[in-house]
């Protein structure tokens, strides 16, 4: 059970001004469908929060009676196998909606990669704001169409992708999903470990480590410190991530 704690002052007084008007991330959420007077309604069953690295926003199991819009930070998604091993199965940024497809219990556990703030809605309100709000319901279903394909890519990514390619596919695709992150052109930030970059790419830390040298090697990027690594030949790193580029295949 997740503990609410008090908002801080700042935030409470932002609180009276409808902090859906001003939050960052409205723009890339389904938030972002609804008018600013239907946006009324959400900040009234909205409660925030501030979490910390490391802390649980959902544990499977659990009985799943809340949905979560993430506003800031990074979040990891996996599920435990019945033997205690851990598959990462998505990273979820500013804008991503968490817990809207499940059944009476959540199938997976999310934790928080950095610390972030959210936006917590009882399933029972959040659903019935949407059964009035048309716009919302369709930013909905849009997200879950943009969803399924990203599903079916990284189907293809574990299941026909070497160890090199998914990699390379990998770093071309984070900077997307976070677009609330300042960042400068051609410049990545990996939020997460390289444990977690290889339990999401089904491969072991050390493949990843390896591959990130290669790539490193052949010119293809430049890390600038443990979190942070620069692209400095894109057209080529996207010829390795579609299987293009033999001489970086020879390395």
């Amino acid at each position: 059970m997740l503990e609410l704690r008090s908002l801080p002052s700042e935030c409470a007084k932002r609180r009276t001004q409808s902090a859906c008007v001003t939050c960052g991330a409205r723009a890339f959420s389904v938030c972002g469908s609804l008018a600013d007077d239907d946006l009324a309604g959400l900040d009234a069953i909205a409660e925030r929060d501030v979490m910390r690295a490391g802390e649980t926003l959902i544990r499977q199991g659990d009985a799943a009676g809340h949905v979560f819009n993430i506003t800031s930070g990074s979040v990891r998604v996996y599920k435990l196998l019945p033997d205690g091993r851990r598959q990462i199965t998505g990273f979820l940024f500013a804008g991503d909606f968490v817990g809207l497809a499940t059944g009476e219990d959540y199938a997976f556990s999310a934790e928080a990669i950095e610390d972030i703030t959210v936006c917590r809605f009882r399933k029972s309100e959040y659903w019935a704001l949407i059964r009035q709000r048309p716009a919302l319901e369709a930013a909905l279903l849009d997200r879950a169409t943009h969803e399924l394909a990203a599903a079916q890519d990284q189907m293809l990514l574990l299941g026909r992708k070497t160890a090199r390619e998914r990699v390379a596919s990998f770093l071309i695709d984070l900077p997307d999903r976070d677009p609330i992150r300042a960042v400068v052109p051609n410049e990545v930030r990996l939020s997460m470990t390289r444990a977690e970059i290889a339990d999401y790419l089904g491969l072991t830390i050390e493949t990843v480590s390896r591959e990130l040298t290669k790539l490193k090697t052949a010119g293809v990027i430049r890390m600038l410190s443990l979190n942070d690594l620069r692209v400095d030949q894109p057209e080529r790193l996207r010829a390795v991530a579609e299987g293009r580029d033999q001489a970086a295949e020879r390395r």
